[in-house]
């Protein structure tokens, strides 16, 4: 990069010099000293007026300038960047245009998995059609492989039919695989001519930082980076804005401390703040939301999802988490837990303590004769329980230092997994004597990529 300091005609004439160094035909047409700014495009970054200007698919031309009143010159900065421009001219790029480029995509790469939503239009272009053919190649080819048919999963249950989009009436696909898989599932986007669209794609979570290269020379794509937490809570409520074909979004468990009587109940976020809202993904994160724009990050912990099915692997030999939530809904978690009535001979009384309330997990598990007894059902039973017991019990110490009582847990983690949003239903309930209520979302996992999704319309609809 080469900074000059130049009167403003001088400047001018070597940014059309330079524009001519790089093999553009076509040059910028001749500009006085006031009409700088419409050069190309321009946004305003901390008193700079950025220019930018694709010279080719993968070389862009930059130039910074901002007039000095005290010289009476335009100082300028000029570079050649090698790729792509990232943050502020990504966005200014995708702003330029009036409606995004087929496919509209999502992406949120997390810990643990990726997840995808992408809206197909029911009135295609013959040329929409074709580039989300691509995509439709790309996901059957991964589901129909033996190498990732475990992993690539389309979510037909949670599609949005007749969904209203910029205009346009389609349905909301879902779909995801480990991010594990994520080099190969390039690779597979590469061979299946999926990476000819050259679209940038709003992205989130922190494999959007990790993988931001792969996908770039691999597939040909560019990453728009988003806050992961920022996606999280537009995609929530626009979810539960929108509802689920007809039926809420929300729902609760009613009666969840008795299990004879516990019943699915759904409603409607409505007036949702302040909530507690639990992201359970790899690890958790605890948020205290105000609004749509106005939140905190209270506290987290390490032991999540990742925690819950690394254990299980280790204590069970399952290999994935729909094995793991199998064996434990088959196992008993008190031939391996310690319970209150262990040690007291019953409950304790004092401090309401029921007998079956677990005092030391796999406390049972220092005994040889215990061990020699468990079933890995048993372990990956504990191994959950533990998990999510651990996770009511920070979101109810984070409700009450907020006074909050509205407590919305989401996150893959939950997916499938209603062992784990009764425990937290039953915990809510049963240690804040009703005050408190466990909510829970039907696209548990998404949110965060229907967020991403979002800034791309949203980025596209601007001036």
């Amino acid at each position: 990069m080469t900074a000059r300091l130049l009167p403003a005609r001088r400047l001018v004439s070597s940014l059309r010099s330079d524009w001519a160094t790089c093999g553009q035909a076509a040059r910028p047409p001749a500009m006085r000293t006031n009409q700088l700014s419409s050069f190309c495009g321009t946004r305003r970054l901390k008193g700079l007026l950025v220019y930018v200007h694709n010279i080719s698919s993968s070389v862009l031309m930059v130039h910074k300038v901002h007039f000095s009143p005290s010289l009476g010159v335009f100082v300028g900065f000029v570079r050649l960047k090698k790729e792509f421009c990232a943050g502020q001219s990504q966005k200014m790029k995708l702003k330029c245009q009036k409606n995004p480029a087929f496919p509209w995509f999502g992406l949120d790469i997390g810990g643990s998995l990726v997840k995808l939503v992408y809206f197909e239009p029911q009135d295609m272009t013959e040329e929409e059609e074709e580039e989300l053919g691509s995509l439709r190649t790309i996901c059957s080819y991964l589901r129909s492989n033996t190498l990732y048919r475990k992993c690539v999963a389309r979510d037909v249950q949670l599609e949005l039919r007749d969904l209203s989009m910029r205009g346009r009436v389609g349905t909301l696909h879902f779909i995801r695989f480990q991010t594990a898989d994520v080099t190969p599932f390039l690779a597979a986007v590469q061979e299946k001519t999926i990476g000819q669209l050259h679209r940038t794609v709003c992205a989130t979570g922190g494999g959007a930082y990790k993988f931001e290269n792969d996908f770039r020379t691999m597939a040909g794509v560019e990453l728009a980076k988003l806050d992961e937490l920022d996606c999280l809570i537009r995609g929530l409520l626009y979810l539960d804005a929108v509802g689920f074909n007809g039926k809420p979004e929300c729902y609760y468990f009613e009666n969840p401390t008795d299990t004879q009587r516990c019943v699915k109940r759904q409603c409607r976020l409505e007036n949702p703040f302040p909530m507690l809202l639990v992201n359970i993904g790899s690890g958790v994160s605890v948020l205290a939301v105000y609004s749509e724009n106005k939140y905190k990050r209270i506290t987290g912990t390490s032991l999540g999802g990742g925690t819950f099915l690394g254990l299980c692997c280790l204590l069970t030999g399952c290999e994935t988490f729909e094995e793991a939530l199998e064996m434990a809904s088959r196992g008993d978690g008190n031939n391996v837990d310690k319970l209150v009535k262990d040690i007291y001979g019953g409950d304790y009384q004092r401090f309401s303590l029921q007998g079956s309330t677990v005092a030391s997990s796999f406390g049972h598990m220092m005994c040889k004769e215990k061990r020699d007894t468990i079933s890995k059902e048993d372990l990956a039973r504990a191994t959950l329980v533990t998990i999510t017991n651990n996770i009511g019990s920070i979101a109810r110490m984070c409700a009450l230092n907020e006074k909050i009582d509205r407590v919305v847990f989401v996150g893959n983690f939950l997916r499938i997994n209603t062992l784990s949003m009764k425990l937290l239903a039953y915990a809510m309930d049963f240690w804040s004597r009703g005050q408190l209520k466990a909510l829970f979302l039907e696209h548990e996992g998404y949110f965060g990529a229907v967020g991403a999704f979002l800034e791309l319309l949203q980025w596209s609809e601007a001036p």
